[in-house]
């Protein structure tokens, strides 16, 4: 009964008009008062931070907030993929049969996490996939897992649905069913997907190479894909987005272009700059 009644909760609950909401006031002088109070509540480490706290201009900059390029080493060997940001492994595997594993027991398509792109679909079929869930008190800048050249992009509109354990069990496809924005890295091994989904209370996905990317719009907007006439090229562990407010980063891998450097199971932390993989060569 309780399920249900969250189930429906979060259906009724006006989630991209509260995420703006939200997101407005955390822009504002005021919310600079609450930084002290999210700091406290979810407990976070304030090392490796840039800036001392009372710099910050408001809770959003704190949110957004940089650290010491030493404090997140990037490990710079020419085969080793690394972590594109900071948080948890929520389900890492084999892309089968066209279906990556949501949470234990529950699937979901990847035609649909990729808008149903006939030819993206059929290039990650049988590759591999980690996904990786961002929390309130994790670093939310998003950095390149290897070095490439980005050529493609695509916003899909969608829904905010909350990505957290609660989001998860209630909604089967939840991050096929949530506003993201893919992209697509062209790499000398192959190609890489990274894909950055929205969630309630996020503001925006904010793109570092394209300044036109607009999420969470207030007028609908459709689907739309992007091919650069001239490529983005970045190095390993250039900053290429960022999260006004915390959500899930999946990463996609053709066949056979990848062995794991973590621990392939739920619950793994990880942080950016880490080794995550190695490219087969």
């Amino acid at each position: 009964m309780k399920e249900k009644f969250q189930y429906f909760f979060w259906k009724g609950l006006p989630k991209r008009a509260l995420s703006r909401l939200i997101g407005t006031f955390a822009q504002t002088r005021l919310s600079r008062r609450m930084i002290p109070f999210y700091i406290k509540h979810f407990q976070i480490d304030l090392s490796p931070v840039k800036k001392p706290v009372d710099q910050f201009e408001n809770l959003l900059d704190f949110f957004i907030r940089e650290y010491r390029p030493e404090a997140r080493p990037i490990d710079l060997n020419a085969d080793i993929v690394v972590s594109p940001v900071d948080g948890v492994v929520r389900q890492i595997g084999d892309i089968h049969q066209g279906l990556l594993l949501q949470a234990k027991g529950i699937s979901y398509s990847l035609h649909r996490l990729l808008a149903e792109n006939d030819q993206k679909t059929h290039k990650f079929t049988g590759g591999k996939f980690v996904t990786i869930y961002l929390s309130p008190r994790d670093y939310h800048r998003i950095h390149m897992p290897f070095e490439g050249v980005i050529k493609e992009l695509a916003y899909i509109p969608g829904d905010l649905y909350p990505v957290n354990d609660l989001g998860t069990k209630l909604f089967p496809g939840l991050l096929a069913l949530n506003e993201r924005v893919i992209s697509y890295i062209q790499t000398e091994l192959g190609e890489i997907a990274l894909i950055k989904v929205g969630a309630t209370n996020v503001g925006s996905i904010k793109v570092s190479f394209d300044e036109q990317i607009v999420t969470n719009p207030r007028s609908k907007k459709g689907l739309e894909h992007k091919v650069y006439e001239q490529a983005h090229q970045l190095a390993k562990g250039e900053e290429m987005g960022r999260f006004e407010f915390g959500s899930t980063v999946i990463l996609l891998f053709e066949p056979n272009q990848i062995d794991w450097l973590i621990e392939a199971k739920e619950g793994t932390q990880v942080q950016m700059g880490q080794p995550l993989a190695r490219m087969i060569k």
